[in-house]
């Protein structure tokens, strides 16, 4: 029986975290998940002690005024390894934190195993050595990722990506076509902001001022569905649609459904992307951080493009609006251009191949049998 203590501090972490903890509940019933995560890790049997909704953050100037609650959390991680003895902690992205995290196991003697590793290949090499001293195993889900982490001397498993086996619509396509309502005469557009409030905050004004634009374009043929992150409470996202003055529905439920019937997102840079792309929906994927991180970012960034669809194509399948390129003029154009039928067909080509280089299904259970394998050793 494995006791197993799990770290994800977002949304998309949380999703990665509940899929491999309802797989090590299947291959392990008596053993124990707990730790920091979300609602959906709490849906798959994890026990939740620290919640996302009060961790999530980003850029580098947002985490140095964070710095006091995450001091704070890793003495409470500490007090939990001493009291509950873990046989092995597992990472899930969040790299800022969790790196931390990895260092403290590491001197109570607690193996660690790092899935959803730092991106070390797209920021610095350099941190794949890091990482290599902290962890047991890291469980890369890229081959490219794979060959930089050997190659600094960590112990690296290639598990393949896992959102192949968790991007999967529930509804045939014609009852996806009929629970959002899309209309042959008309096009339908997501709107994904982002998992954290920084990222609505910075993000959705820009995002609902674009589609409001497109919509005027298209003589209002055009249907607006936002997909509420757990971590959002519903009533901030109805105050910026309201001041926005656009008509755009919240949803709650079935977003890969969504995904597979929509004509095109509105995305801000992050794993939905990539999930949206599995379901053969394209976006135009913006970013923008403050001016410092922004710079600090230039410095230290080793790849031409951060939307992962066009990582993972290792070519610009999707356009890109960072920073001062953020307008709402510049995000609605690039967004009519897509919603041609000639932009249409390119897309389902494009995120085909996207799909096609992710490799086979099976990774969250290769995860979890390389935790259970790790969790047994130490036992």
């Amino acid at each position: 029986m494995a006791k197993i203590l799990i770290s994800a501090g977002e949304a998309s972490g949380d999703v990665h975290a509940a899929a491999v903890t309802k797989e090590l509940r299947r291959l392990d019933p008596k053993g124990e998940v707990f730790g920091m995560g979300g609602d959906a890790l709490r849906s798959a049997g994890g026990e939740v002690l620290f919640d996302i909704k009060e961790h999530g953050v980003m850029g580098f100037t947002e985490v140095i005024a964070k710095l006091p609650a995450l001091f704070k959390l890793r003495s409470a991680f500490a007090e939990v390894m001493d009291e509950r003895k873990p046989d092995v902690l597992v990472i899930v992205d969040y790299p800022g934190f969790n790196m931390k995290l990895a260092a403290l196991a590491k001197k109570k003697g607690i193996p660690v195993v790092n899935y959803i590793a730092p991106s070390a290949w797209a920021w610095r090499k350099g941190r794949a050595k890091t990482v290599a001293r902290l962890v047991d195993k890291v469980a890369c889900i890229f081959p490219f990722e794979y060959d930089v982490y050997k190659e600094a001397g960590a112990p690296a498993v290639f598990v393949g990506h896992p959102l192949l086996d968790i991007v999967k619509p529930e509804l045939s396509r014609e009852e996806a076509l009929a629970y959002f309502h899309k209309q042959q005469d008309r096009k339908l557009l997501v709107l994904l902001p982002g998992s954290r409030l920084m990222e609505i905050e910075k993000m959705l004004p820009t995002l609902l001022a674009a589609a409001k634009l497109i919509k005027e374009e298209l003589q209002g043929a055009a249907d607006l569905l936002l997909p509420r992150a757990a971590t959002i409470p519903k009533e901030l996202l109805e105050r910026h649609i309201a001041a926005a003055g656009v008509d755009v529905k919240i949803v709650e439920d079935h977003s890969y459904d969504l995904f597979s019937v929509a004509d095109l997102a509105l995305a801000t840079s992050g794993t939905v992307t990539l999930e949206a792309a599995l379901c053969g929906l394209g976006s135009v994927i913006v970013y923008k951080a403050s001016p410092f991180s922004a710079f600090i970012a230039k410095l230290v960034l080793n790849i031409p493009h951060i939307g992962l669809p066009n990582i993972v194509a290792g070519r610009q399948v999707l356009p890109e609006l960072l920073q001062d390129d953020f307008t709402p003029a510049k995000v609605a154009q690039a967004a009519l251009d897509l919603l041609t039928e000639k932009g249409q067909a390119r897309l389902r080509e494009d995120m085909a191949f996207v799909r096609q280089r992710l490799g086979e299904n099976g990774a969250v259970e290769r995860v979890a049998r390389l935790i259970l394998s790790v969790a047994k050793e130490e036992r």
